[in-house]
């Protein structure tokens, strides 16, 4: 997309015009989406884009719009004019469960469609981008991203919570997908949004150059199954967005824990034998669920090395 025609998008947004974009049901446990942004409607004020990289959740309140991640750089005005089909209200948070590119890549775009009243002199027009501290320290550190695209406010506990005409906490494991991972609970709604804590169709991507470990990985699955209420025989009741792949529920999460949790046994089993790396590998540890995810050697390979590195 041409930037005479991302000018021309925004424009149309600040406008309250927007192009249509019809909701779509949502099936839960379905297969992917693989097409183009789709809008899913998950269940209370909570609603799943699908398409724009990672997926980005919208939660609507009567005066304003919470996001959680905002997609890649290139998908914003599409994002916005999803966005507008929902809601006319500013964005007021944004909220990224991670430092990676497609979860933070629209953040400066997104922002400007919105403003937080922080009530301090100079405040500048904008959402307010939300993160845990590490995801701004990576982000800002080294060649990290622009700083157009840095969180704005950030929480440096394992615990945060906003209000946007329901309840939202912000949970913070640690060492996770990385060391900077949020899932994001909107209570009355009964929606988490998991950022790649949860992705329910590939193994896990742990992500050790971030601070990510098999460990807390498998800590945090946990904690979402503690916070998760089904409806009836494991199904329904609470659903998960997760960072890519479908709208799920306990079940679902369930599977994927068991499945994180034996791989990690099976490896840890074969660590203690002094197997080698490429002996694990060979044990083909993963081999029950790759038909289902493909190929896993790249998360062996994590599992393995977070497994054996120094404490």
């Amino acid at each position: 997309m041409t930037q005479l025609m991302t000018r021309i998008f925004f424009a149309l947004a600040a406008l309250g015009l927007s192009l249509p974009l019809a909701p779509a049901r949502a099936q839960r446990d379905s297969a992917p989406v693989k097409s183009a942004l789709q809008l899913l409607h998950v269940q209370g004020r909570v609603h799943m884009l699908v398409g724009a990289g990672a997926n980005i959740t919208i939660q609507l309140g009567d005066a304003a719009v919470v996001l959680v991640d905002s997609g890649l750089p290139e998908m914003s005005p599409q994002v916005l004019a999803a966005i507008r089909s929902l809601s006319q209200k500013p964005i007021e948070f944004i909220i990224n469960t991670s430092a990676d590119d497609d979860h933070t890549g629209g953040n400066h775009n997104l922002s400007q469609a919105g403003h937080f009243i922080s009530g301090m002199v100079g405040e500048t027009p904008g959402a307010s981008i939300v993160s845990q501290i590490a995801v701004l320290n990576r982000m800002s550190g080294g060649k990290g991203a622009p700083p157009e695209l840095w969180p704005t406010d950030t929480y440096d506990t394992d615990r945060w919570a906003l209000f946007n005409d329901e309840a939202i906490t912000l949970e913070h494991p640690r060492a996770a997908h990385t060391d900077g991972d949020t899932s994001v609970f909107f209570r009355r709604s009964d929606v988490i949004a998991t950022g790649d804590i949860f992705t329910p169709d590939r193994y896990p991507m742990i992500d050790l150059a971030k601070g990510g470990s098999i460990d807390g990985q498998i800590d945090a699955l946990n904690r979402l199954l503690e916070i998760m209420v089904p409806r009836a025989d494991e199904e329904g009741g609470t659903y998960v967005v997760p960072g890519h792949g479908r709208i799920c529920d306990r079940a679902a999460v369930t599977n994927y824990r068991d499945m994180v949790t034996i791989v990690r046994d099976r490896i840890q089993n074969s660590i203690k034998k002094g197997l080698t790396l490429e002996q694990v590998k060979a044990s083909k540890p993963t081999a029950d669920w790759d038909p289902r995810y493909g190929s896993g050697d790249a998360f062996v390979e994590a599992v393995f090395k977070s497994l054996t590195a120094k404490k």
